[in-house]
């Protein structure tokens, strides 16, 4: 090992993330979750890796594909990380197959949970499935002809299909025959007392093919997927309107290059070579599976299996009393801390100020934002009741871009002033101001928080929600909807520190005064929470701060390109993970201070793209209780060692020493909230 080679002095980024859904699959292979939550760290395993596919390769080959012969700032040429990133994806999927054929199948039929063939139907079952296909499936099935009339059909990412070679008069044909994304994969059959059994549509419909093929003779069939490149290309400095422009480039991934083939393993070479004619892709590149494809469908498996001992133990996200939000706010700065902590308070601050006479304006920032929102709702409310609201809505959050631009029209037919986003920049900050008339004066009101307004994910994510009515922080996010939305330069914030234009020279600033500290005091300490840390510069800084002697504690979920523990490099260094029944996803950065600590949430990871290509905001708490309270969140994470792993010099992620005492945080901290409510 060289320390000068960047292949040596960090991890390559779509190395560390697959190395990161590892861990998730080892989540599905760990018997201490239960069975159904297994199930669904397969589903998430799989899912993760239909968008790294469709983004991260896809990249790749595009790069390779245009010449490109530059290593990147991680010391490798496209090839060579493609050759690296295939490697670990192939070892990987045959991982996922063997933990679900070998593991959680096994499980399954140990608690009497079957997936049936046809052939192993009972005579009910069959007429279950006959009725099912004759009334469901074939009135909406449509099989393709492909010949000199019908060209090879475009078939839409992540879509599943039918291969079927048929003959008639001795001349063969080949059809295609999707499968409908609207139609459930698994149907639930009558089956026994004490017994649950499924089958897969594929499973009725290969049975049924002769049916879509009168008059012909069945030849071969097999199941095939395609995945795209799903990356959107809009030269957004030269697009006089950015949403039609988006728009445009979110309709053109239906025809882009496919970048991902899975075949059955028994599909035949002949046949093989005319599906990837038929695709334009290398046959050199299809990955041929021997067990059921697309196992994401296992998320609705989790939803048909009604058995609370096979799940987490249910928990109700504790309540924060108060009468009046507005008064609750006004009375000091508080935090909720999610999804330990309900989301209501935040739904609560935008229905009051939608309906509340003395509220004249709304301003807040979206970036993915689940159906049916409530949020929404009380936005278009407030447009209603002619408050002025503003709604910077971020089109480009990637596989939101449709239901963002939905959502952005729905309000701007409601008269909310909708901002569509900035060129070449996202706006990926989470803040609300609300602008209120009180007595005498104008009073505004600020949340902030480390991730969306967004009710689905605000039950499974850990996130922070900070609400407060402070002058200072009013007058800086004023200030910052003013630079987002109009054409003003920033003036000298006193609360908040934002990127793309100085985020990273102010964490900069917060480590030198740790190197400083500990050179004067022999107590320079750097602790944060964050989901990734990729940005090259960060990571030399932060192995400069331990060649000074200061400690560093990260607990990073996903990505980290930094390796900790090298001699000479990073021996002061400490990197765990935590991936558990919720998606860590809080970020919070503590800095000793000289044992006077500095506290902060931010909206960013310590991402080049966070620092460089987004609006993202970081601010310091300074109220005692919430900064404590940020600590102890922080500390309990560092204690974990059931649901943590340490990146250790050799690039490997262990799990902590058996003879610890047993600590997991998130079941800790389920129980802690609930014990506060209880009281």
């Amino acid at each position: 090992m060289t320390l000068n080679d960047p292949k040596d002095r960090f991890i390559a980024r779509d190395l560390s993330w697959l190395m990161f859904n590892e861990r998730v699959l080892e989540e599905a292979a760990d018997l201490s979750n239960p069975l159904l939550e297994r199930v669904k760290f397969l589903a998430i395993f799989t899912s993760n890796l239909d968008e790294f596919y469709m983004v991260r390769l896809a990249g790749l080959r595009r790069l390779i594909d245009s010449g490109y012969s530059h290593r990147d700032k991680f010391g490798y040429l496209p090839e060579e990380i493609f050759v690296e990133v295939k490697k670990q994806v192939d070892a990987l999927t045959k991982k996922f197959y063997d933990i679900y054929q070998n593991k959680v199948k096994k499980d399954f039929e140990k608690n009497k949970i079957f997936f049936k063939a046809v052939e192993d139907l009972t005579p009910q079952q069959h007429r279950e499935v006959r009725k099912y296909f004759e009334t469901t499936l074939f009135p909406i099935m449509t099989p393709m002809a492909v010949d000199q009339g019908h060209p090879f059909p475009i078939l839409p990412s992540k879509t599943i299909a039918f291969a079927v070679n048929v003959l008639r008069e001795g001349k063969p044909h080949l059809a295609i025959i999707p499968i409908p994304k609207n139609v459930p994969r698994f149907i639930r059959l009558s089956s026994e007392r004490g017994e649950i059994s499924f089958i897969l549509i594929e499973e009725i419909l290969r049975f049924n093919l002769k049916n879509f093929f009168r008059g012909y003779q069945l030849q071969e069939n097999t199941l095939f997927r395609v995945m795209r490149d799903s990356e959107l290309y809009v030269a957004e400095e030269f697009a006089d309107d950015l949403l039609t422009a988006i728009e445009e480039e979110v309709k053109k991934r239906m025809r882009a290059k496919v970048v991902h083939l899975e075949i059955e393993k028994s599909c035949s070479p002949d046949f093989l070579d005319t599906l990837c004619q038929g695709l334009e892709f290398s046959k050199t590149e299809v990955v041929s599976i021997g067990s059921t494809l697309d196992l994401t469908c296992l998320f609705e498996l989790t939803r048909l299996v009604d058995n609370s001992a096979w799940c987490y133990r249910e928990y109700a996200p504790a309540k924060i009393e108060y009468e009046n939000i507005f008064e609750r706010i006004a009375q000091g700065d508080f935090m909720v801390h999610l999804p330990y902590q309900s989301f209501f308070p935040t739904v609560d601050l935008i229905r009051a100020a939608a309906q509340d006479e003395n509220v004249l304006a709304i301003k807040m920032t979206l970036y993915r934002v689940n159906e049916d929102s409530a949020i929404i709702k009380a936005l278009i409310e407030a447009a209603d009741h002619k408050k002025q609201v503003t709604v910077l809505v971020e089109i480009k959050a990637r596989f939101d871009e449709e239901k963002n631009i939905r959502w952005a029209k729905e309000l701007e037919d409601a008269g909310c002033h909708v901002i569509y986003g900035i060129a070449n920049i996202k706006i990926h900050s989470k803040m609300t101001l609300i602008v209120r008339k009180e007595e005498d004066r104008i009073r505004r009101y600020v949340h902030l928080s480390t991730g969306n307004y967004n009710e689905k994910t605000a039950r499974v994510y850990t996130d922070v929600g900070y609400f407060t009515a402070n002058d200072d922080f009013a007058r800086d996010i004023s200030d910052v909807f003013n630079v987002i939305t109009g054409y003003s330069l920033p003036s000298p914030w006193k609360r908040v520190v934002s990127s793309p234009s100085d985020m990273r020279k102010y964490f900069f600033d917060l480590i030198d005064r740790e190197i400083d500290n500990q050179k004067r005091f022999k107590n320079g300490l750097i602790r944060a929470k964050m989901n990734s840390l990729e940005d090259v510069a960060m990571i030399e800084k932060l192995y400069a701060a331990s060649g000074a002697g200061v400690k560093i504690k990260l607990v990073i979920r996903g990505i980290c390109c930094l390796v900790p523990g090298v001699v000479g490099l990073s021996e002061n260094i400490e990197v765990k993970s935590i991936v558990g029944r919720f998606l860590e996803h809080t970020r919070i950065m503590i800095f000793n201070n000289n044992s006077s600590p500095r506290v902060f949430m931010s909206s960013a990871d310590w991402m080049s793209r966070n620092f460089d290509r987004r609006i993202e905001l970081l601010f310091e708490i300074y109220k005692d209780d919430v900064r404590d309270h940020l600590q102890y969140i922080y500390d309990m994470c560092w204690k974990d060692n059931l649901k943590s792993r340490f990146l250790t010099a050799e690039r490997k992620y262990i799990r902590q020493k058996d003879n610890e005492e047993k600590f997991n945080v998130q079941e800790r901290l389920v129980s802690y909230y609930g014990n506060v409510r209880a009281s």
